[in-house]
């Protein structure tokens, strides 16, 4: 379909790099609406200078979640033909993630749609699939409200990331053991590359047979347990496995005494959805959930990109990548 002008929210994650990154490799103009710089985020400002630098990429500075700064800082009045959303709440709590991943997207599908846009292509997340917390809701309300928008919609829903399964990395290099919930097979997962999430994203652009559609991925199989990702790692640094286990029953007394707390407390109710996170992730697995056989299934999780997360552990043991973990940081 040749050249298109792409506004792009949340550059300033990994996967917002990577998917401005392929876009501008494919040829297509993008502009990224950032937060201002700032002391204190040296490795944003460091993905923002590698962005500038490249060819076919500009950087505008603004506030995705505010509808006046978006027309004025981002879109400028000016033409776009697509837009791309690599943007979500920060903790998942839920003031957060209604007025991210719901309100915030709302208002920037109304302001795409005054410049042009036709085409929309939207990170969200495989966990949707079983809505039990609030950014899974605010997610799912506004993906409801993109396809009802009539555009042309992509909606990506990756399994999990490598850096979100790369958390006990300096605890095993500490001397202590790998955390498991359960016995370390509750649940499994075919984690993904941001930088293949990023070259999807952009593929979904270019892609009819990519369109209309919501699409579950994730990186080439066999799908994980942690206790097998624990044992990647293990060897990755060449170490002796030693696990701990963890009854998932002490998290739902965590996360029952925190609650009770919550309604005196804010602080409180702010870890018991905290906790509430921890334990979905715990018991859930990321994978294709198959309603009609109530399971989640491996082989109908589509697989996408040739990097694996044995490779990446590797190259974190030998100090070649450094994740940029931010909320991820569980451990």
């Amino acid at each position: 379909m040749g050249m298109r002008r792409v506004f792009l929210l949340g550059a300033t994650g990994t996967i917002g790099q990577a998917t401005a990154m392929r876009l501008a490799l494919r040829g297509h103009q993008v502009v990224c609406l950032v937060r201002p710089s700032r002391p204190g985020r040296p490795a944003a400002t460091a993905a923002m200078d590698r962005l500038r630098q490249t060819p076919g990429i500009e950087i505008r500075e603004g506030n995705a979640l505010s509808g006046q700064s978006l027309r004025q800082d981002g879109l400028r009045g000016e033409h776009f033909d697509a837009w791309v959303s690599c943007l979500a709440s920060r903790t998942g709590e839920p003031a957060d993630a209604w007025a991210v991943d719901h309100a915030a997207h709302l208002q920037a599908l109304q302001a795409c749609r005054e410049v042009g846009v036709e085409q929309v292509v939207l990170l969200s997340a495989i966990c949707v699939q079983k809505p039990l917390l609030a950014f899974q809701k605010a997610k799912l309300a506004f993906e409801a409200a993109l396809i009802d928008s009539g555009l042309s919609y992509s909606i990506v829903r990756p399994t999990a990331f490598f850096k979100s399964l790369s958390g006990q990395v300096e605890r095993l290099r500490a001397g202590k053991p790998f955390l498991l919930f359960g016995d370390g097979r509750l649940t499994a997962c075919k984690p993904i590359a941001d930088e293949d999430v990023g070259e999807y994203m952009a593929r979904c652009l270019d892609d009819p047979a990519l369109q209309r559609r919501i699409l579950p991925i994730g990186g080439p199989g066999p799908a994980l347990t942690p206790r097998e990702q624990g044992m990647l790692l293990f060897e990755a640094l060449q170490m002796k496995p030693r696990f701990k286990q963890v009854p998932v029953a002490l998290m739902d007394g965590v996360i029952a005494t925190l609650t009770l707390a919550g309604r005196v407390l804010p602080g409180a109710a702010r870890k018991a959805e905290l906790a509430r996170i921890g334990r979905y992730y715990a018991t859930e697995s990321m994978l294709v959930w198959d309603s009609t056989q109530g399971r989640y299934s491996a082989c109908d999780t589509p697989e996408f990109g040739q990097r694996t997360l044995a490779a990446h552990y590797r190259a974190l043991a030998r100090g070649e990548v450094a994740d940029q973990r931010g909320e991820h940081a569980v451990f």
